[in-house]
């Protein structure tokens, strides 16, 4: 098996200030900011490109809740759910149960990831095609610096082009959990000729478990029945993958 270094294509900053050592230690809450340092005063002064990630969130969530600052709740938001997981999430329900966050939090966030997508299909954007395993893994390469296992569909047109990703699940994969109607749905909604699926190992083991197996046989055989195919399944690390279907180990 051949292992590739690859670089993370985005890092998060950690804009939380820690005063103090030890027992005496104490995270500075955005509003024991500097005036220059908060979210809302960083964008209106310096513009949106010098924001993290996190600081954009917070804006966006606009205050915490009793048990969990802003700054906090933000921070946590991107670094579990993920990146690009939650820019294609449209279940407001799922993501405040997984990320344990208010219901109207969790509206807020997936009503501004669809306003920005339908700006973003207002005007021609770079299409992306994946044909092989490698160009799957190329596209979902960020899934291995999660920290909780997720299950994710990339649908494919009769072109091999990416015309949705859908996060399907979060946690561990097994045949019971993850219905093929889970899969397959956004399939039929979007159209799709073909899927890819990919989960995450955050152990960094690229063994496949019975689960794994399991899981993806009744998603072939259901393909079939719908006329869908399942053209790949793959399990990605920090870095490498392995194809359960075409025998891709990189």
């Amino acid at each position: 098996m051949h292992t590739l270094a690859l670089q993370r294509p985005y890092s998060l900053i950690d804009t939380d200030r820690t005063l103090g050592d030890g027992d005496l230690r104490y995270n500075l809450r955005v509003r024991d900011l500097p005036l220059e340092d908060k979210p809302r005063e960083k964008l209106l002064q310096f513009g949106p490109a010098e924001l993290s990630h996190a600081e954009l969130m917070a804006i966006l969530l606009g205050f915490g809740t009793k048990r969990e600052e802003v700054m906090s709740m933000a921070h946590r938001v991107v670094r579990e759910y993920g990146e690009r997981a939650i820019i294609h999430e449209k279940n407001p329900q799922r993501l405040a149960e997984t990320l344990n966050i208010p219901l109207v939090k969790a509206c807020q966030i997936v009503a501004s990831f669809e306003l920005g997508r339908r700006a973003f299909q207002t005007r021609e954007g770079k299409s992306v095609f994946v044909r092989s395993a490698q160009q799957a893994y190329n596209h979902l390469i960020s899934m291995g610096s999660l920290q909780k296992e997720q299950l994710r569909g990339l649908y494919l047109n009769s072109r091999y082009q990416v015309i949705h990703e859908e996060l399907i699940s979060v946690g561990s994969l097994t045949a019971n959990i993850v219905h093929p109607r889970e899969v397959f749905q956004p399939a039929l909604q979007y159209g799709a000729a073909a899927v890819i699926i990919a989960h995450n190992h955050p152990s960094g083991s690229l063994e496949a478990t019975a689960d794994d197996i399991a899981t993806t046989r009744q998603l072939l055989a259901a393909g079939e029945v719908l006329g869908i195919l399942l053209l790949d399944h793959l399990i990605i690390t920090d870095s490498a993958y392995v194809s359960l279907l075409e025998g891709d180990t990189k």
